[in-house]
This record gives C-alpha cells, structure tokens and sequence, in this order.
C-alpha cells in the first residue's frame, strides 16, 4: 500500500507541475539502495518555492546550493507559469494540478461581490477563503488539492509557508494526515503554540529573509521530527518581497536570492540526517535517497516603467470607474481590479455597450497589452483561449462566474532597468516606475524556474521540452 501511495503521490505532483509547463524524468529511475539493502525509489515528493525567481538569476555565484543540486537531477529549460503570472493562480495550479478556468483562482486579487459586493478582495486572505467555502459548501477551490488527494489515501503532508498561499494548499488540515504552518498561523489552530516554543515567534513583515528562514526551521524542526511526510511543501517569499521593494538585479534583491538558497541548503542537510535503522544496521539511510525534490518559482519578474492611473484615465473618458462601490453598484458602472501587470474589469448588470466602449477604449492607449473579454470582441481573444474561462454553454461546460468582462495585460519590452536586468512593463497604478512586479504576459514573468532531482530524476539533464 505504501509503495502504491508512493508511485500515486509522484504522479500527482508531476501533474501539477505540468500545468505550469512540461517536465520530463527519468525512465530508468536512479537505484538507492536502503539500510536493509532493497532499492527505494521516491517515497518522498519535497516542493521548494522560491516566490518571484527568475531563471536567468540562477548561477553558481547566486544559487550554489540550487546550482550543485541542477547538476545531479534536471533543469527544465522552457517550463513557465499559467497567465496571470501572479502567485495566488500559480500557488493553486501548483496545488491542484488545474487551470484557473477550473480552480476558481482567477488572480490574486478579485471581485466576488457575494463575499464583498462593495471591493475587491484576496483570494488567499483568510476571512475570504472561509467564507467562500462556507457560500459554494467546501469548492472554494473547485478542485480537490494534492494535500487532500494524499489525504484520502491515507498518506501524510507537511506544509510550510512564509506568505498566506499556503492556506490554500491545505485550508483543511484538522487531522492527524496534515499540519499547515503559513505566515506564522497554523492548521491545527493550536498547533502554532508548540511550534513557538520550538522555532521561537514569527518574524514581523519588514524582515521576510528572517520570516523564510523561520519556516524552514519549523518544516526541518518541527513537522519532520519525527520523519519525512510522503508531501511536503515549503514556500519561501523571497526574492518576490525583496524584488517588489527594489526591483530585479538590485543587489537588495540578489541578496534575498542568496537567502533562499541557503534556505534550500537547510532543507537537504535535514533529509540528510541518518533515519531510524541507519545505527542498526550499520549503513546510512537518508530521508534524501527516497525523495524526490522539486525546486519551482510561481513565476518571473520585471521593472515598471511606468505606473498607470487606470481609474482615473477611464473615469477622465467618461467611465463610471471605481475601486470601491460608495454604495448598491448601478448597471453600468465598472469595477477596476488592479493585480499589477493585470487588470482586471467587471461591468455591473453585463452591460454590453459600456463593455464595447470600454474595450475600444483600451485598444488605443499605449499601455494595454493583449485584451482578453467574456464574450467575443474585434481585437481580442476570449478568457476560454488563456484558461481564465470555459468554454460558452452552447460548446459544452459551464461558464466560470467569478470571470471579469474584460482583462487587460500591460504591454512588456525588452529593455533594461537600473541594474541592468532585462525586462521592463508598464503596470498598475499601485507600485512605482523603477520597482519591480508581475502578472503581464512578459516572458520574464512567464517563464520560472523548475529544477528536480531524486531517484525518479536523471542526473545532470536538460530539458527543452515544450507544452
């Protein structure tokens, strides 16, 4: 049963990871041998999220931990994220195995006017994510999570995070199968106490290194304490934190690359640690010869050159335009949510006129990247084509209700910032020129990392494979 819950569990993360793009392994997996001689192959699946990190930043200088261990497993070239490349909609495609259009999660910030009719909300904030599961009866997330998929065959998970996508991973984590540590609370409730008095308290916000660092302890030190799950995640804020407050290449920001990969450093010298039987016998077992590790960023980033004042351009064209209803919203009126390189527009009561002006209107500006609409328009392509939306009724499937009228990607080029990191877009109207953000189409936001090694793993390969 174990052995079967092992090859299931393989092939569920390798299926969430091939939503974000394509993955290759081994068809001879590596032989590891354990303390009683037989051959283990991938008892263990450990997924390391570096949030925000760029391929081209990974480097021997940089990343050595991560750079030795793409060295003895395989570097996936031309993997990349789902669109919009934002970390809630990453965090659960890594999570679930699905597209938005599936999941639910369409961004990290949306209009969910039964949860709050008068703003946008988080999708990852707490208060929202339970009160979603309470109105759709559990399918806040409209897919079953990994976590849950272990759950029920009888396996067992640790998750670990420094930012609050880890909620989602495992929202439900009550019995003894699951604990879920994100952004210093945890799944059980009161779980959080033992781990305080183990890890010590949880770094305040303005040091998220200190905060990366914390959750890997309590991962290493107080979920694996007494073994090594069958699934464990860590997500790490960094360099994502980092890059936001300065911008891509900042050495601020290489910095705080360093500091997840000495975060990564920590997690294989814990699966390192001789396990039980390894002083009996005589020959040194690890946790590490049965695991398989997947080292993957949600996505890339880039340099804002400039900050657009969506609400206030469209309401100076004559839109009714708002972030926040001052009361009932009115047929109409339209609900501006920004995410950065992404926003996105809800036009109260389907209005179809408001909707057609309203795209013709970003079709001239030169800051709207590619359009995407519900319904098809001249000039654009439909939210079904990005998997942001299925397929009209008529073609089979049901529409997703929580999908904008009109979504808009800022334009991206090629050129350079301050410290010479390529990459720059124009974004929303909530980050400066000059500091760094995501969720365009760019490709250096699309394209993330994702390195893998373990007995499932080749060693030493590069994948070009393309999805």
């Amino acid at each position: 049963m174990r052995n079967q819950r092992a090859r299931c569990l393989f092939q569920a993360a390798v299926a969430a990871l091939l939503v974000l793009g394509p993955i290759a392994f081994a068809s001879s997996p590596t032989q590891d041998r354990s303390a009683t001689g037989r051959i283990r192959r991938g008892e263990h699946v450990v997924v390391v999220v570096w949030d925000g990190m760029r391929p081209d930043l990974v480097s021997e200088q940089n990343t050595p931990t991560l750079w030795k261990l793409a060295q003895s497993g395989v570097t996936f070239r031309n993997h990349h994220s789902v669109y919009p490349s934002a970390t809630i909609v990453n965090g659960t495609a890594i999570n679930t195995g699905a597209y938005p259009n599936h999941s639910d999660i369409l961004v990290n910030h949306d209009y969910r006017p039964e949860i709050d009719a008068r703003k946008s909300i988080d999708l990852e904030n707490v208060a929202a994510v339970r009160k979603g599961d309470e109105l759709s009866g559990g399918k806040y997330l409209g897919v079953p999570t990994i976590a849950e998929l272990i759950h029920q065959s009888g396996g067992t998970t640790a998750i670990a995070s420094a930012k609050t996508v880890g909620l989602l991973f495992d929202r439900h984590a009550e019995s003894r199968n699951g604990q879920n540590i994100f952004v210093g609370e945890s799944l059980p409730r009161d779980a959080i106490k033992e781990i305080v008095k183990a890890v010590g308290a949880f770094p305040p916000p303005a040091q998220p290194a200190d905060r990366d660092a914390w959750t890997t302890k309590a991962l290493t030190d107080f979920l694996w304490r007494d073994g090594v799950p069958e699934f464990s995640l860590l997500w790490l804020s960094e360099p994502d934190d980092t890059e936001h407050k300065t911008a891509p290449g900042a050495p601020a920001a290489i910095a705080a690359i360093r500091s997840s990969d000495d975060n990564l450093a920590r997690v294989l010298q814990a699966l390192d640690r001789p396990t039980f039987g390894s002083s009996r016998t005589g020959i040194k077992a690890t946790a590490r010869q049965a695991t398989d590790i997947f080292v993957v960023s949600d996505h890339g980033f880039s340099t804002i050159a400039r900050s657009i004042d969506i609400p206030r351009i469209l309401r100076d064209a004559g839109f009714d335009a708002v972030t926040e209803f001052a009361s009932e919203p009115k047929t109409g009126q339209i609900m501006i949510v920004g995410n950065g390189g992404t926003v996105l527009f809800y036009v109260i009561g389907d209005d179809a006129s408001v909707t057609h002006r309203l795209v013709e209107f970003l079709q001239q500006t030169d800051f709207a990247g590619v359009v995407f609409t519900r319904e098809p328009m001249e000039g654009t392509f439909t939210l079904d084509k990005a998997k942001i939306d299925r397929p009209s009724p008529g073609s089979g499937g049901a529409r997703n209700e929580h999908a904008p009228d009109v979504e808009m990607a800022f334009r991206w080029n090629e050129n350079k910032n301050q410290f010479g990191t390529t990459g720059m877009i124009d974004a929303d109207w909530q980050r400066a020129a000059g500091k760094g953000t995501h969720a365009t189409l760019s490709k250096f936001e699309m394209h993330n990392i994702l390195i893998a090694a373990g007995p499932n793993f080749r060693s030493g390969l590069k994948s070009y494979l393309r999805r």
